[in-house]
């Protein structure tokens, strides 16, 4: 069935998924509203957050001190716990009276989803997993890059002729606003007509999983090991140095295929997406699928025994060496490492 065309021109603004989960705003909520409001300024127009939930008005007054201009506020108890026909419904009524031009959605299991049901209903394309957001302003198309081919390059990829430009991000890629006690925004309120019916597949109860104690994405401080740690035993030298650091242990994705570490720790296209103050790369080369990662961290140190390693082209510090000498070195010269973080931040 061919699908009609739309008229550009109806569609303005920028909105963002705002996922809650047990009434809290997840943090790439944040995240996309400080990214949303950097491309509703270069569109000369607004970022509306688009926040389901129920009985959480006050997490509305939260998206508009942290950027937002609006938040369209759906309130159901219905939507308390997410759903993906209710929630999918929701959004698509929205989208047909509101009209956006640009939806984005978070990268997280909900979002990932949530945001292919709402592109088909609502016929738009969606491009999955960006790590870069542009504007090209005399079109007013969103040029939505990803890594492709395996990570090996990098697509952009726009959607010309219909409407919302779909977009997921993955948690951790943008930056926030931060929180602006005197920010001001409309909230629009609405009650939506929704019933038992329109719900398929029901959540009878839900059962929480204890977290993982590795949380990459909030760390300040990351040691991370490759290929050139040889084998598990090399990760304990990583866990000495994350352990005076105050930071975690993260690692490349052939790390964890050679199961050496858990993927809970993986950092790159296929793991998590970080920008910790400290970046410390052990013996990672530096493929793309990597870099894509952690190269937005605030200071990164590269260990190589390799001097051409991709890894050098991106560190602020490059020590060319075998990271099984250097890394004891650093583990007990942490005062060294302490005064480069220091000066660091007294640069930026």
């Amino acid at each position: 069935m061919a699908v009609k065309s739309v008229n550009l021109d109806e569609y303005r603004g920028v909105w963002v998924f705002a996922e809650q989960r047990d009434g809290e705003l997840m943090d790439v909520a944040l995240e996309l509203v400080g990214e949303g409001s950097r491309i509703a300024e270069e569109l000369e127009t607004e970022v509306t957050a688009v926040l389901l939930g129920h009985n959480i008005k006050d997490q509305a007054e939260e998206l508009i001190k942290n950027g937002a201009d609006k938040v369209i506020y759906v309130d159901h108890e219905l939507l308390e716990v997410y759903t993906t026909e209710a929630y999918t419904k929701t959004i698509d009524e929205l989208i047909q009276e509101y009209k956006p031009e640009i939806l984005l959605v978070g990268a997280t299991n909900i979002g990932r989803d949530l945001g292919p049901r709402v592109s088909a209903r609502v016929h738009t394309g969606l491009t999955a997993d960006c790590t870069k957001l542009e504007v090209d302003l005399e079109e007013r198309r969103l040029l939505q890059t990803r890594p492709a081919f395996g990570g090996n390059l990098m697509a952009t990829i726009i959607c010309p002729d219909h409407r919302p430009q779909m977009s997921t991000v993955r948690p951790g890629v943008m930056e926030k606003l931060g929180r602006d006690e005197d920010r001001t925004g409309e909230i629009i309120e609405i009650t939506p007509e929704l019933k038992d019916s329109d719900i398929k597949a029901k959540v009878i109860e839900v059962v929480k999983e204890a977290k993982s104690q590795v949380d990459l994405v909030a760390a300040e401080i990351i040691v991370a090991g490759g290929r050139g740690l040889q084998d598990a035993e090399g990760f304990k030298l990583l866990e000495g140095l994350a352990e005076k650091l105050g930071g975690e242990v993260g690692s490349s994705r052939a790390a964890v295929d050679s199961g050496w570490i858990d993927s809970s720790h993986q950092v790159g296209q296929t793991g998590k997406t970080v920008r910790p103050t400290l970046y410390i790369a052990c013996g990672i080369s530096g493929a793309i699928q990597h870099l894509a990662g952690m190269q937005e961290s605030d200071l990164i140190v590269a260990i190589n025994n390799d001097p051409d390693a991709p890894i050098f082209k991106i560190a602020d510090y490059g020590i060319v060496g075998d990271a099984f000498d250097v890394i004891p070195e650093l583990t007990e010269a942490l005062d060294f490492v302490g005064d480069i973080v220091a000066e660091h931040r007294t640069n930026r």
